[in-house]
């Protein structure tokens, strides 16, 4: 009996460390398990190259991108793009499934309140936030809500 309870307790351990991902991947979509948020990781509507804007272009591109067959992207908010960084990591600092992105500067579309002439941004080097000009260039990816 204490044998057959030994197994079901290693049994039960084993099943619990193997959890489902938190992200997965298809058709140049990641998928956060944990927030049901999609994420672009597709730029073949750019020439293979992560998409590099203004603010303003940032919103008007994600509003215009269809990607696996869906027309409903956004800019991320402040909140949803921290939700991605890892901060076990950098050179980027981001799950290695997204296999698009740069160390550098990403949009939110959350205006900086301190002046609204600028934008928080994430920089996925080290998962700094900041605020950036929102007439300079920055990374975009593209949100939609999950299914």
């Amino acid at each position: 009996m204490r044998r057959i309870l030994l197994i079901m307790i290693g049994l039960s351990s084993l099943t619990m460390a193997q959890e489902a991902p938190r992200f997965t991947k298809a058709n140049g979509v990641v998928t956060d398990t944990k927030t049901t948020l999609e994420w672009q990781d597709d730029y073949s509507d750019n020439g293979d190259s992560i998409k590099s804007a203004m603010w303003i272009d940032a919103i008007d591109y994600c509003e215009e991108l269809t990607l696996n067959a869906q027309s409903d992207w956004r800019l991320p908010n402040k909140k949803e793009l921290m939700s991605i960084v890892d901060y076990k990591t950098y050179y980027p600092s981001i799950n290695s499934i997204f296999q698009n992105t740069t160390s550098t500067y990403y949009w939110s579309s959350t205006t900086y309140m301190g002046n609204t002439n600028s934008a928080w941004s994430i920089h996925f080097k080290m998962g700094w936030t900041g605020y950036y000009s929102k007439s300079a260039n920055a990374n975009v990816r593209c949100v939609r809500a999950g299914q």
